[in-house]
């Protein structure tokens, strides 16, 4: 196992994406993606459920406790850019805090 510092998990479905298709796409693009950032240190693993059907892909970033949900290949992009490699979570698309709980955010455009 790689040496990682930050820990994300990807539902897979199979109900936040039709059949869990989208959501596979998904966790393999966050894979090609991390594996092109070279030297960050993050691991990836596909989970099930996270029970926020029809709010995904839904990603979460330990030990940070940050959820992220609905990512696009453009979101997955900017996470790990931002959050992973340069430690500052992408506040616009946070929509849950591990100790905070759920968190109010402006619709996007």
């Amino acid at each position: 196992m790689r040496t990682h510092d930050k820990h994300v998990l990807m539902c897979t479905g199979p109900r936040c994406t039709p059949d869990g298709q989208g959501s596979e796409a998904m966790f393999l693009h966050l894979g090609r993606t991390i594996d092109a950032c070279e030297g960050l240190r993050a691991k990836r693993t596909r989970s099930h459920c996270f029970a926020v059907c029809k709010e995904g892909p839904v990603m979460v970033v330990y030990p940070d406790g940050v959820w992220y949900r609905k990512v696009s290949e453009a979101d997955v992009e900017r996470i790990v850019c931002q959050h992973l490699k340069g430690g500052s979570p992408v506040e616009e698309l946070i929509f849950h805090k591990t100790g905070i709980g759920d968190i109010e955010t402006e619709p996007q455009a």
